[in-house]
């Protein structure tokens, strides 16, 4: 139970404990050292002593006490007062940011200063992911569509050049807000992604990663109400969102989108994002978050699976193309444009990525091969390929999903 307590509490403020460390000890590594050592001294003390009345300052405390030890020991000239831990109550958590800021929350807040402009966009994201929004490895690297190890040495080198560099992390000016978004876009919507559809575990969903993402989508629109992306990063959140309870069954397995419920959609949800992104488009400035919304809003207000405009589909994937040339929406693309015309061309195209290798561990590349083989009837080489994809899949939805179609495949043999 000691343990159970410990990671809810890590899960829910990890993320805004050590952001709290990095800003005071200005070193990643030395604020995971000390959480780290808080954690370790949690377990030994809160056994004998009880869970404190407010953990989170407790770790903290606790945290900046390993640290300012580590430097005594050290015979640095470091002057403090212990402090009992009882009398740490929760001002001195919610009040990680004292200074005056046009970011009215914390969290994001630190988003912004942790993309810094001296760091490549990947590395600002990964580095940003891990450290204050509490993603593992595996979700980061689920994220960018690579292995744990590249990701993990992605995390080791950017570290290191923060050290070597010595780059302070400050809240930037007003005037740099801009500068920077593309890199807080990115780290928001990967939070929701890892919210939609999580990279492992038993449920197929994580609706509080979901709802920070459009918690913090919301505040990033009222900061920076011209920024068309920013509003189409808030839209494409809402109308994913919008089919949550449509998006598994009684099992928690995963229902795609042409066999859900759309009753079960959240209109209301589906009318806030439309607005908004009308709003963004009418701005004249299209990005991948809005060309992403006005996809998701076709498939939104299409009454039935059949009514869905495929065709419009098809055309915002080849816009989409030109602003992120990736694999990924490569495969998208090849998927509309079976839906919309040619399952013989959108396969022709699907083996080409598959032999390029860039998606050889995505599980949804032979989860799309498989169903387009299905829908043409092929039904070995759809099997063939569902298999491959429930073998790479890590969450327990989306492997339930396919072991169904593996059935349906094998009965109708």
């Amino acid at each position: 139970m000691l343990a159970q307590a410990l990671d809810a509490l890590h899960r829910r403020d990890g993320g805004r404990l050590l952001a709290l460390l990095i800003r005071q000890f200005r070193s990643f590594d030395v604020a995971e050292d000390a959480l780290h050592d808080a954690y370790a001294k949690a377990l030994q003390c809160w056994p004998a002593d009880g869970v404190p009345d407010n953990p989170a300052a407790w770790i903290v405390t606790v945290a900046r006490r390993c640290v300012l030890d580590r430097l005594k020991h050290q015979r640095r000239n470091v002057s403090f007062e212990y402090a009992p831990v009882a009398t740490v109550d929760a001002p001195d958590i919610a009040g990680m940011a004292e200074e005056r800021s046009p970011i009215p929350d914390e969290r994001l807040r630190l988003i912004f200063m942790c993309c810094h402009p001296s760091l490549a966009q990947p590395a600002q994201v990964a580095l940003t992911l891990r450290s204050l929004c509490g993603l593992t490895t595996r979700e980061i690297a689920r994220a960018f569509v690579e292995t744990e190890s590249t990701t993990a040495q992605k995390l080791t080198r950017v570290k290191r050049k923060i050290a070597q560099a010595g780059i302070s992390y400050e809240l930037p000016d007003p005037d740099e807000f801009v500068a920077r978004l593309a890199s807080v876009l990115a780290v928001i919507y990967f939070v929701f992604n890892e919210g939609y559809v999580a990279s492992s575990g038993s449920h197929l969903l994580r609706p509080d990663l979901c709802t920070e993402a459009i918690r913090l989508g919301r505040l990033l629109h009222d900061l920076l109400p011209e920024q068309a992306e920013a509003a189409g990063l808030l839209a494409l959140m809402l109308l994913h969102e919008s089919r949550r309870a449509a998006r598994t069954d009684a099992d928690g397995a995963l229902v795609v989108l042409e066999d859900q419920v759309r009753s079960r959609w959240n209109q209301a949800q589906i009318a806030e994002a439309t607005a908004i992104l009308d709003g963004a488009l009418l701005q004249r400035r299209p990005g991948p978050y809005q060309i992403q919304a006005a996809i998701a809003a076709l498939h939104a207000r299409a009454p039935t699976a059949a009514e869905t405009d495929w065709m419009q589909i098809y055309a915002l994937y080849s816009a989409l193309l030109r602003h992120l040339p990736t694999p990924v929406v490569e495969l998208n693309a090849a998927v509309a444009l079976a839906m919309s015309t040619s399952i013989d061309d959108a396969l022709k195209w699907i083996d080409r990525i598959e032999q390029s290798g860039a998606l050889d561990q995505y599980h949804l590349l032979h989860a799309a091969k498989g169903d387009l083989l299905r829908r043409s009837g092929q039904t070995d080489a759809a099997r063939a390929h569902y298999l491959k994809a429930r073998d790479l899949a890590k969450n327990r939805g989306e492997r339930c999903y396919l072991e169904r179609r593996i059935l349906e495949l094998s009965a109708a043999q």
